[in-house]
Protein backbone atom coordinates (compact mmCIF):
# COMPACT_ATOMS: atom_id res chain seq x y z
CA UNK A 1 0.00 0.00 0.00
CA UNK A 2 2.59 2.72 0.99
CA UNK A 3 4.81 1.76 -1.82
CA UNK A 4 2.02 1.99 -4.44
CA UNK A 5 1.11 5.48 -2.53
CA UNK A 6 4.72 6.50 -3.02
CA UNK A 7 4.82 6.00 -6.47
CA UNK A 8 1.56 8.36 -6.67
CA UNK A 9 2.52 11.01 -4.38
CA UNK A 10 6.40 11.11 -6.58
CA UNK A 11 3.94 11.55 -9.56
CA UNK A 12 1.92 14.87 -7.70
CA UNK A 13 5.09 16.11 -6.31
CA UNK A 14 6.38 16.88 -10.33
CA UNK A 15 2.60 17.96 -11.18
CA UNK A 16 3.06 22.05 -10.82
CA UNK A 17 -0.95 22.14 -11.85
CA UNK A 18 -1.94 19.55 -9.30
CA UNK A 19 -0.11 21.34 -6.24
CA UNK A 20 -1.25 24.29 -7.13
CA UNK A 21 -5.39 22.86 -7.33
CA UNK A 22 -4.06 21.11 -4.06
CA UNK A 23 -3.31 24.10 -2.52
CA UNK A 24 -6.39 26.17 -3.92
CA UNK A 25 -8.62 23.32 -2.20
CA UNK A 26 -7.09 23.38 1.23
CA UNK A 27 -7.36 27.28 1.18
CA UNK A 28 -10.77 27.26 -0.03
CA UNK A 29 -11.59 24.65 3.15
CA UNK A 30 -9.70 27.18 5.13
CA UNK A 31 -11.63 30.35 3.94
CA UNK A 32 -15.12 28.96 5.58
CA UNK A 33 -13.53 30.10 8.79
CA UNK A 34 -14.09 33.63 7.40
CA UNK A 35 -17.65 32.93 8.23
CA UNK A 36 -16.98 33.99 11.80
CA UNK A 37 -15.91 37.88 10.29
CA UNK A 38 -19.30 37.79 8.51
CA UNK A 39 -21.07 41.40 10.08
CA UNK A 40 -23.45 43.76 8.83
CA UNK A 41 -25.97 46.67 9.53
CA UNK A 42 -29.34 47.37 8.91
CA UNK A 43 -30.66 50.77 10.17
CA UNK A 44 -30.21 50.14 14.41
CA UNK A 45 -30.09 46.26 13.62
CA UNK A 46 -26.63 44.67 14.21
CA UNK A 47 -26.01 41.19 13.03
CA UNK A 48 -22.97 38.86 13.42
CA UNK A 49 -22.66 35.96 12.73
CA UNK A 50 -20.39 33.96 14.91
CA UNK A 51 -22.75 35.63 17.51
CA UNK A 52 -25.78 33.80 15.49
CA UNK A 53 -25.48 30.37 17.03
CA UNK A 54 -23.73 28.36 13.28
CA UNK A 55 -20.71 27.83 15.12
CA UNK A 56 -22.63 25.81 17.86
CA UNK A 57 -22.12 22.31 18.97
CA UNK A 58 -23.14 20.09 17.11
CA UNK A 59 -24.55 21.89 14.39
CA UNK A 60 -21.58 23.33 13.74
CA UNK A 61 -20.33 19.79 11.91
CA UNK A 62 -23.64 19.68 9.92
CA UNK A 63 -22.44 23.02 8.93
CA UNK A 64 -18.80 22.95 7.98
CA UNK A 65 -19.10 19.13 6.10
CA UNK A 66 -21.80 20.43 4.25
CA UNK A 67 -20.00 23.76 2.61
CA UNK A 68 -16.20 22.13 2.88
CA UNK A 69 -18.39 19.19 0.02
CA UNK A 70 -19.05 21.89 -2.28
CA UNK A 71 -15.56 22.35 -3.01
CA UNK A 72 -14.85 18.93 -3.93
CA UNK A 73 -14.16 19.62 -7.14
CA UNK A 74 -10.98 21.04 -7.01
CA UNK A 75 -9.65 17.83 -6.07
CA UNK A 76 -11.78 16.13 -8.62
CA UNK A 77 -9.72 17.69 -11.01
CA UNK A 78 -6.32 16.65 -9.63
CA UNK A 79 -7.84 13.03 -9.58
CA UNK A 80 -8.94 13.25 -13.30
CA UNK A 81 -5.56 14.64 -14.50
CA UNK A 82 -3.70 12.26 -13.14
CA UNK A 83 -5.05 9.59 -15.04
CA UNK A 84 -5.01 11.56 -17.99
CA UNK A 85 -1.66 12.47 -17.57
CA UNK A 86 -0.95 8.82 -17.24
CA UNK A 87 -2.05 8.07 -20.96
CA UNK A 88 -0.60 11.54 -22.55
CA UNK A 89 2.74 10.70 -20.85
CA UNK A 90 2.92 7.01 -21.53
CA UNK A 91 3.42 6.84 -17.79
CA UNK A 92 1.11 4.01 -17.43
CA UNK A 93 2.44 2.33 -19.86
CA UNK A 94 5.54 2.57 -18.42
CA UNK A 95 4.51 1.61 -15.23
CA UNK A 96 3.40 -2.07 -16.23
CA UNK A 97 6.26 -2.44 -17.77
CA UNK A 98 8.29 -1.92 -14.76
CA UNK A 99 6.71 -4.54 -13.40
CA UNK A 100 2.88 -2.77 -11.58
CA UNK A 101 0.07 -4.81 -12.28
CA UNK A 102 -3.05 -3.04 -13.36
CA UNK A 103 -4.37 -4.04 -10.45
CA UNK A 104 -2.04 -2.33 -8.40
CA UNK A 105 -2.33 0.79 -10.47
CA UNK A 106 -5.75 0.98 -9.80
CA UNK A 107 -5.27 0.36 -6.08
CA UNK A 108 -2.75 2.92 -5.94
CA UNK A 109 -5.14 5.60 -7.73
CA UNK A 110 -7.93 4.29 -5.00
CA UNK A 111 -5.52 4.91 -2.11
CA UNK A 112 -4.69 8.26 -3.16
CA UNK A 113 -8.44 8.74 -3.56
CA UNK A 114 -8.68 8.13 0.04
CA UNK A 115 -5.79 9.60 1.06
CA UNK A 116 -7.09 12.94 0.33
CA UNK A 117 -10.36 12.55 1.58
CA UNK A 118 -9.25 11.53 4.91
CA UNK A 119 -6.69 14.31 4.47
CA UNK A 120 -9.56 16.84 3.86
CA UNK A 121 -11.99 15.00 6.58
CA UNK A 122 -9.35 16.03 8.97
CA UNK A 123 -8.88 19.40 8.01
CA UNK A 124 -12.51 20.28 8.26
CA UNK A 125 -12.86 18.07 11.36
CA UNK A 126 -10.15 20.37 13.58
CA UNK A 127 -11.16 23.89 11.79
CA UNK A 128 -14.76 23.24 12.80
CA UNK A 129 -13.45 21.79 16.05
CA UNK A 130 -11.33 24.48 17.00
CA UNK A 131 -14.34 27.11 16.40
CA UNK A 132 -16.81 25.71 18.30
CA UNK A 133 -14.46 25.99 21.06
CA UNK A 134 -14.15 29.21 20.16
CA UNK A 135 -17.60 30.70 19.65
CA UNK A 136 -19.94 28.02 20.73
CA UNK A 137 -22.39 28.15 23.66
CA UNK A 138 -21.86 24.46 24.29
CA UNK A 139 -18.50 23.30 24.86
CA UNK A 140 -19.59 20.11 27.20
CA UNK A 141 -17.92 17.14 25.80
CA UNK A 142 -21.10 14.65 25.22
CA UNK A 143 -22.05 18.18 22.64
CA UNK A 144 -19.19 18.13 21.13
CA UNK A 145 -19.14 14.04 20.05
CA UNK A 146 -22.67 14.41 19.40
CA UNK A 147 -23.23 13.94 14.97
CA UNK A 148 -19.63 13.60 14.46
CA UNK A 149 -21.03 10.78 12.11
CA UNK A 150 -20.78 14.03 9.77
CA UNK A 151 -17.30 13.56 9.61
CA UNK A 152 -17.83 9.56 8.21
CA UNK A 153 -20.48 11.12 5.77
CA UNK A 154 -18.18 13.45 4.45
CA UNK A 155 -15.02 11.05 4.26
CA UNK A 156 -17.52 8.51 2.38
CA UNK A 157 -19.04 11.32 0.01
CA UNK A 158 -15.69 12.19 -1.47
CA UNK A 159 -14.47 9.06 -1.62
CA UNK A 160 -17.42 7.39 -3.89
CA UNK A 161 -17.46 11.06 -5.69
CA UNK A 162 -13.50 11.06 -6.74
CA UNK A 163 -13.43 7.50 -7.61
CA UNK A 164 -16.38 8.29 -9.68
CA UNK A 165 -13.99 10.88 -10.93
CA UNK A 166 -10.94 7.87 -11.10
CA UNK A 167 -13.92 6.06 -13.15
CA UNK A 168 -14.70 8.43 -15.91
CA UNK A 169 -10.84 9.49 -16.36
CA UNK A 170 -9.90 5.60 -17.46
CA UNK A 171 -13.32 5.74 -19.16
CA UNK A 172 -12.34 8.82 -21.39
CA UNK A 173 -8.65 9.43 -21.02
CA UNK A 174 -9.04 13.30 -21.02
CA UNK A 175 -9.38 15.69 -17.88
CA UNK A 176 -11.99 17.65 -19.30
CA UNK A 177 -13.89 15.37 -21.11
CA UNK A 178 -14.34 13.45 -18.08
CA UNK A 179 -15.01 16.60 -15.86
CA UNK A 180 -17.63 17.48 -18.77
CA UNK A 181 -19.26 14.07 -18.53
CA UNK A 182 -19.58 14.04 -14.56
CA UNK A 183 -21.23 17.56 -15.40
CA UNK A 184 -23.48 15.74 -17.40
CA UNK A 185 -24.60 12.98 -15.69
CA UNK A 186 -25.30 15.09 -12.60
CA UNK A 187 -28.19 17.18 -15.00
CA UNK A 188 -28.70 14.09 -16.69
CA UNK A 189 -30.13 13.03 -12.49
CA UNK A 190 -31.64 16.03 -12.24
CA UNK A 191 -33.39 15.97 -15.40
CA UNK A 192 -34.90 12.29 -14.52
CA UNK A 193 -35.94 13.05 -11.05
CA UNK A 194 -37.68 16.01 -12.49
CA UNK A 195 -39.61 14.08 -15.14
CA UNK A 196 -40.14 12.06 -11.79
CA UNK A 197 -41.68 14.48 -10.05
CA UNK A 198 -43.43 16.68 -12.53
CA UNK A 199 -44.15 14.58 -15.48
CA UNK A 200 -45.24 11.32 -13.94
CA UNK A 201 -46.08 13.29 -10.11
CA UNK A 202 -44.76 10.14 -8.71
CA UNK A 203 -45.18 11.18 -4.83
CA UNK A 204 -42.66 8.82 -3.61
CA UNK A 205 -40.00 9.49 -6.53
CA UNK A 206 -36.98 9.72 -3.79
CA UNK A 207 -37.33 6.18 -3.44
CA UNK A 208 -36.11 5.85 -7.11
CA UNK A 209 -33.95 8.24 -7.04
CA UNK A 210 -31.52 7.76 -3.82
CA UNK A 211 -30.04 5.03 -5.70
CA UNK A 212 -28.78 7.46 -8.78
CA UNK A 213 -24.79 7.92 -7.63
CA UNK A 214 -24.61 11.72 -7.00
CA UNK A 215 -27.77 11.62 -5.84
CA UNK A 216 -27.07 8.86 -2.96
CA UNK A 217 -24.13 10.85 -2.16
CA UNK A 218 -25.85 14.17 -1.93
CA UNK A 219 -28.39 12.65 0.61
CA UNK A 220 -25.49 12.01 2.94
CA UNK A 221 -25.04 15.29 4.39
CA UNK A 222 -28.59 16.93 3.74
CA UNK A 223 -28.63 21.01 3.71
CA UNK A 224 -28.19 22.07 7.37
CA UNK A 225 -29.62 25.50 6.75
CA UNK A 226 -33.56 24.37 7.20
CA UNK A 227 -31.43 23.11 10.79
CA UNK A 228 -30.82 26.41 12.16
CA UNK A 229 -33.15 27.48 14.94
CA UNK A 230 -33.52 31.44 13.51
CA UNK A 231 -34.86 29.74 9.84
CA UNK A 232 -37.20 27.40 12.03
CA UNK A 233 -38.38 29.87 13.97
CA UNK A 234 -39.03 32.16 10.77
CA UNK A 235 -40.58 29.44 9.34
CA UNK A 236 -43.39 29.02 12.10
CA UNK A 237 -44.44 32.68 11.83
CA UNK A 238 -44.93 32.03 8.73
CA UNK A 239 -47.38 28.97 9.18
CA UNK A 240 -45.09 26.55 8.21
CA UNK A 241 -43.00 23.72 9.98
CA UNK A 242 -39.77 22.22 9.03
CA UNK A 243 -40.20 18.55 8.68
CA UNK A 244 -36.90 16.87 8.16
CA UNK A 245 -34.82 14.69 9.07
CA UNK A 246 -31.28 15.82 8.65
CA UNK A 247 -29.89 12.41 10.18
CA UNK A 248 -26.79 10.20 8.26
CA UNK A 249 -29.09 7.17 7.06
CA UNK A 250 -27.66 4.31 7.15
CA UNK A 251 -28.92 3.22 3.45
CA UNK A 252 -27.46 6.33 1.91
CA UNK A 253 -24.59 4.60 3.66
CA UNK A 254 -24.71 1.85 1.68
CA UNK A 255 -25.38 2.97 -1.70
CA UNK A 256 -22.42 5.38 -1.80
CA UNK A 257 -20.20 2.34 -0.66
CA UNK A 258 -21.99 0.28 -3.31
CA UNK A 259 -21.19 2.84 -5.82
CA UNK A 260 -17.47 3.15 -5.09
CA UNK A 261 -16.76 -0.45 -5.31
CA UNK A 262 -18.67 -0.24 -8.85
CA UNK A 263 -16.63 2.39 -10.05
CA UNK A 264 -13.00 1.10 -8.97
CA UNK A 265 -13.89 -2.33 -10.06
CA UNK A 266 -15.32 -0.74 -13.24
CA UNK A 267 -11.87 1.20 -13.54
CA UNK A 268 -9.72 -1.91 -13.16
CA UNK A 269 -12.36 -3.93 -15.85
CA UNK A 270 -11.85 -1.03 -18.18
CA UNK A 271 -7.78 -1.51 -17.64
CA UNK A 272 -7.73 -5.17 -17.41
CA UNK A 273 -9.28 -5.21 -20.88
CA UNK A 274 -7.88 -2.24 -22.92
CA UNK A 275 -5.23 -2.50 -24.98
CA UNK A 276 -2.52 -0.65 -23.43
Amino acid sequence: MFRLLQIELYKIKHNKAGKALIIIYFGLLLSIALLVNVKFKIGDFNFNLSESGIFNFPYIWHLFTYFAAGFKFFLLLVIVSMMANEYSNRTLKQNLIDGLSKKEFVLSKFYTVILFSLLSTVFVGITALILGLIYSDFTEFAIIITDLEYLLAYFIKLVAFFSFGLFLGVLIKRSAFAVGAMLVWAFTELIITGVLKWTYKIENYESITQFFPLNAMSNLIKEPITRFNAVKSAVQQLGEEVVKDFSVQGLDIVITLAWTIIFILGSYYLLKKRDL
